[in-house]
């Protein structure tokens, strides 16, 4: 590990009590269980083989989709681990284990990430739209001026959310492990060797966060949506979401290209995202790096260079 300013395809999640990492071959998830000892999970990374994931612009739909079940799933599995969920199952909760039996993991996860996109589908493609054609009945607008002011709306809301939420204490915690992810990335790739030492040096900020490709989901889509009508705010929302999929591809690219290169571009492109980590990751704690580092090893490939980004 002696690659100078290496950029990894090595990829991470913050999740309760833990780190979980996603290398080429193998993934990994660290948590610190009740009793202090670091518990480490591994096994096969799924393949990214397959067509629609390399294809460009379509990818990007692909492993997002990906991404949120296979985190979701870690998140869960990473709550029982922490001892979070020991507390007496309630009646409803024994009602579905009693008849979804194995399946009720996949039910949960799956019911999880519609009300999770149904959340996100409301706070951010109905409301703005909602809030602007009021708007609009007051003063004229443009067209163009709609969109940029939904677009500005869409980031205000969530810069906001994110603002609130990292004041909860649980939330909180889980950040601290998301700094502690984001500075073992950063370690592994300036090519230090991984000790609490060497990782808390290491800044909490990194441009290929997911927090980051939100926000540049957020920008892409204030561009793509400006050629949607404003005529009915009903069929507005409905062609926004349909077109959700190309502004995903959009920024994944970009996203993508930015954490490839180094120069004034994307430079330009990670700087807000980088600055939004300033809500999303705090400083974490030695023990806390400690996990990182754990779910870090074991998806690191024996053949150097494997993951590169």
């Amino acid at each position: 590990m002696n690659q100078k300013n290496f950029r990894t395809s090595i990829g991470g999640q913050a999740l309760i009590e833990g780190v979980m990492m996603r290398g080429p071959a193998l993934s990994a998830m660290a948590v610190r269980l009740p009793d202090g000892e670091i518990d480490v999970e591994t096994w096969e990374t799924a393949s990214g083989k397959k067509w629609y994931k390399k294809a460009p612009f379509i990818r990007g739909v692909f492993n997002m989709v990906d991404s949120l079940l296979f985190g979701y799933k870690c998140l869960m599995r990473s709550a029982t681990k922490s001892g979070l969920e020991e507390e007496e199952p309630s009646k409803f909760e024994q009602w579905l284990a009693a008849r979804l039996g194995k399946n009720l993991s996949t039910v949960v996860s799956v019911f999880a990430l519609v009300m999770g996109v149904g959340l996100a589908i409301l706070l951010f493609t109905a409301l703005p739209a909602f809030l602007i054609s009021l708007l609009g009945k007051l003063i004229e607008i443009t067209p163009m001026g709609k969109s940029l002011l939904e677009g500005l709306t869409k980031i205000g809301i969530f810069v906001a959310y994110l603002a609130l939420v990292s004041k909860m204490p649980d939330i909180r915690r889980v950040f601290e492990y998301h700094g502690a992810e984001h500075k073992t990335i950063a370690c592994y790739e300036a090519g230090e060797e991984l000790t609490v030492e060497n990782v808390r040096a290491k800044l909490r900020f990194h441009p290929r966060c997911g927090t980051s490709f939100l926000l540049i989901v957020l920008v892409i889509s204030i561009l793509v949506f400006s050629v949607v009508s404003w005529e009915s705010v009903l069929l507005r929302v409905v062609l926004k979401i349909a077109l959700l999929p190309v502004v995903v591809g959009i920024s994944y690219e970009i996203i993508k290209y930015a954490g490839r290169h180094d120069n004034a571009l994307t430079r330009a492109i990670s700087a807000p995202g980088l600055w939004l980590q300033r809500l999303t990751t705090n400083e974490p704690d030695d023990s806390q790096i400690e996990v990182a580092i754990a779910s870090m090893m074991p998806v690191i490939p024996v053949e150097e260079g494997a993951d590169k980004w």
